[in-house]
């Protein structure tokens, strides 16, 4: 936990920047937004979820086309107007515009198709094994829980105890997401290229692939020295 960056006034400098955060009330909001898995695209674990749920149903396998038909007709049955429970008891949800539900299945099968060509990529560059898909990008809040607890504290917003206890919180939940490290990774970067890269496959990309081979290979790695559970 001694991480100390660029110094506090660059930690403080880098989390107003980055995250709007300037006091320790809006880092404890925005360490506890990352560590309850609501910082990334709730759409990327949609689709995830899907593709998660089609390959317990097929014995793990999974084709593309296949996972796209499956967005579109559970988009449009939810739009349709579909049965809820809530406080007041059952009832039936308001139908959407028919426009609205096909931009939105638009919208995700394009996403499909981004995250398809990463994996590809993935298992070219050595972070996918063959035949191995990311199964969730939880990853990417809880690999930036753990750093927002290291800003934090090199920020002053939290003490040593607060810090550790987030990273402790971030390791346990990650330890219910994946299997293992590199699975870990594979969910970290793909969050990481969602939402940066769009594709291009430059520095917010080749950063994390060089990292990755780092910790899958030295010798001294904690990836190769600390179970992941």
């Amino acid at each position: 936990m001694a991480y100390h960056g660029r110094g506090y006034r660059g930690e403080r400098k880098t989390l107003q920047q980055w995250w709007g955060v300037t006091s320790s009330a809006e880092w404890q909001h925005q360490q506890r937004t990352l560590l309850a898995l609501d910082g990334a695209n709730p759409v990327w674990e949609f689709a995830l979820s899907l593709r998660r749920a089609i390959a317990r149903d097929f014995g793990g396998y999974i084709d593309t086309s296949y996972w796209r038909d499956v967005a579109a007709k559970v988009l449009r049955h939810r739009d349709s107007g579909e049965t809820v429970i809530t406080s007041d008891g059952v009832t039936k949800a308001d139908p959407r515009p028919e426009a609205e539900t096909e931009a939105r299945i638009k919208g995700v099968q394009h996403l499909i198709g981004r995250i398809t060509r990463y994996e590809a990529r993935f298992r070219a560059d050595g972070i996918l094994d063959e035949n191995r898909h990311v199964t969730s990008v939880d990853a990417w809040d809880l690999g930036r829980a753990s750093g927002m607890a290291r800003w934090g504290l090199g920020a002053r917003y939290c003490g040593l105890k607060e810090a550790e206890s987030a990273v402790i919180e971030a390791g346990r939940a990650a330890a219910r997401s994946y299997r293992s490290w590199q699975d870990f990774s594979a969910g970290y970067i793909l969050g990481r290229c969602l939402h940066f890269d769009d594709e291009e496959f430059g520095e917010w990309y080749e950063d994390m692939v060089s990292a990755h081979r780092i910790l899958m290979s030295e010798p001294g790695s904690p990836w190769l020295n600390i179970p992941f559970k």
